[in-house]
């Protein structure tokens, strides 16, 4: 058999870049101060609204405004739409101060962090991990990477249970964002439209738009079948989840910067500090 010795090409191994280090020329650490920014101060300001336990429901001139921290509504005061009769559960300790909203955004806040996106978003902002793309990472991680197959990352494969419970609760916010076009006067319940109608309901679309464009609904619609042909309707569900998760991204902030921003209009009108614009027919 007829050989030739050709001279193979003198292959260099990448050398481990140090934290930072990357032969990007773009301004690349934008993305992540950014990112870190606005995750941290929604996180702070979460925390703080939901340890606070009121200005969470306005009622102002036949209103019913809840914010979507606190809903569904399970304990609080009588003139509120609690779903239990009482002020707070009998089994929380007496030495920890109660809000309700603590009984509930464990589902939400469990589906964003395990998030496909969202874990690539703070993953580099707040553990460099890498910081970005193509840039050296810090040296504390050492050269061990064992993926998510340990404690505390292996929790991260939980997104498809929140996801199901995130679905619960898009129904619940949509819900009120409907009720929110009824108002209570002396004529009897009315519908109308007011600021706090419109924000409320454009918070369960955009959240809408985000749960529905998630990778576990992505696959449920369709992503495990073989054959698209032979189940059309699954592959039309396919098809739209994907629409979505072509910007799902996108979805991500808006939704994330719109359930802050309705609480926000919620504490202000219950503080006296703005007044809802509405009409009511």
């Amino acid at each position: 058999m007829a050989r030739s010795d050709l001279p193979l090409p003198q292959l260099e191994l990448p050398s481990l870049r140090g934290f930072g280090e990357t032969t990007r020329r773009d301004a690349w650490w934008i993305q992540p101060v950014v990112v870190f920014g606005v995750l941290a101060a929604f996180v702070v300001y979460a925390t703080w609204a939901a340890f606070q336990g009121k200005n969470y429901f306005y009622d102002g001139g036949g209103a019913h405004y809840l914010s979507p921290f606190y809903s569904p509504l399970l304990f609080g005061q009588p003139n509120e739409p609690r779903i239990f009769d009482a002020v707070s559960p009998g089994w929380w300790p007496a030495w920890l101060p109660f809000s309700p909203a603590l009984l509930i955004l464990g589902a939400p806040v469990g589906f964003r962090m395990t998030c496909y996106y969202y874990r690539g978003a703070y993953y580099k902002a707040f553990w460099g991990d890498p910081p970005n793309c193509g840039v050296g990472e810090p040296g504390f991680r050492g050269t061990r990477y064992r993926g998510e197959r340990w404690l505390p990352l292996v929790l991260q494969n939980a997104h498809r249970y929140f996801f199901y419970l995130a679905v619960i609760f898009i129904g619940i916010l949509l819900w009120d964002g409907i009720r929110a076009f009824f108002f209570h006067t002396d004529e009897g319940t009315r519908f109308g439209i007011g600021v706090g109608s419109v924000v409320l309901l454009l918070n369960a679309i955009f959240l809408g738009m985000y749960t529905f464009g998630c990778h576990c609904a992505r696959h449920i619609g369709g992503g495990h079948v073989d054959e698209p042909s032979k189940a059309p309707i699954r592959h039309a569900c396919w098809t739209c989840v994907t629409a979505l998760n072509k910007r799902h991204m996108l979805w991500a902030w808006i939704s994330l910067i719109w359930v802050g921003w309705s609480d926000v209009y919620v504490r202000l009108c219950c503080a006296g500090s703005f007044t809802d614009w509405r009409v009511v027919f």
